[in-house]
């Protein structure tokens, strides 16, 4: 039997697995998607520039639709009814710049996976500390899940084949299961699923969470009064070779346990209770 911090292991590594399939996916889509774009637009060109095109209706419809289309037989100038024989549509638009963005959004998507990938791998987290901090270590999983989704969605919004269009939906899916996961462990998502601090946990000797509660040591600093009544070693050796300072380093450094020190307490409000006498109840009376 596991303890729970196992199994949250196991289960958060297995999402990471998991989103960084979908976006190595999304990642090859796109770049089969931008190509399919490139050819769209110089057959599209081609044709437009072309003397076939003004004497048919149907290929100056083509001309005149949203979205470019991608004719594969094309040309056949000898039969130009074939022309539209085998076409798919593509997610450049067919307006001013609509080229350039189409290809832009392509490569945005393109260097975002890329990004999100070496945040899931943790490589180079300092980077990534400091220059993105919502996908460092210090984050939880939910900034991850809000970006995958946007990814997801701005595939899905647009006409694509299916294999774009499987990986584009498992993308927003795991970005879904990352937003769930990180309002569950908030920050805490990527240190319960980090090798290195399981592995600095299993070195410690003394458990710091029990049945999913913080054990660990707590540490807490002197309380001040003590530094100002019995003050510092090193100041004290420090200040005693200065004779200008010798005397104000002997009023509060040299107070000790006596009586000096417990009126010195008393002045700064600090008080020592003493036991009530009392004797036990086995001692005859």
């Amino acid at each position: 039997m596991l303890p729970p911090r196992a199994y949250f292991f196991i289960g958060l590594n297995i999402i990471r697995v998991l989103s960084i399939v979908a976006l190595v996916l999304v990642f090859a889509s796109n770049i089969v998607t931008l190509v399919h774009d490139v050819e769209a637009v110089n057959r599209f060109m081609a044709a437009k520039g072309s003397d076939v095109s003004a004497s048919n209706s149907t290929i100056t419809d083509m001309l005149n639709c949203d979205y470019i289309e991608c004719v594969f037989n094309f040309p056949d100038c000898n039969n130009p009814t074939n022309w539209f024989s085998s076409r798919r549509d593509s997610t450049v638009p067919n307006q001013p710049a609509g080229i350039f963005w189409a290809v832009l959004n392509r490569l945005l998507i393109i260097g975002q996976t890329v990004v999100l990938v070496l945040s899931e791998l943790g490589w180079p987290s300092k980077f990534f500390d400091r220059f993105f901090p919502v996908l460092g270590k210090d984050f939880g999983l939910g900034a991850l899940g809000v970006i995958q989704c946007l990814i997801g969605a701005a595939i899905l919004s647009h006409f694509v084949d299916d294999f774009t269009l499987v990986s584009a939906f498992f993308l927003f899916s795991i970005g879904c299961l990352n937003i769930f996961v990180g309002l569950i462990f908030r920050q805490g998502a990527k240190s319960k699923r980090s090798i290195t601090s399981w592995r600095e946990h299993a070195k410690s000797a003394l458990p710091t969470h029990v049945a999913g509660v913080p054990v660990a040591p707590i540490v807490t600093h002197a309380p001040s009064f003590v530094s100002n009544v019995f003050g510092n070693e090193k100041e004290r050796h420090s200040t005693a070779s200065d004779g200008s300072e010798a005397s104000t380093t002997s009023s509060k450094a040299s107070l000790g346990f006596g009586r000096q020190g417990e009126k010195a307490a008393a002045m700064k409000g600090y008080f020592i209770s003493k036991p009530l006498e009392s004797l036990p109840r086995y001692a005859p009376k």
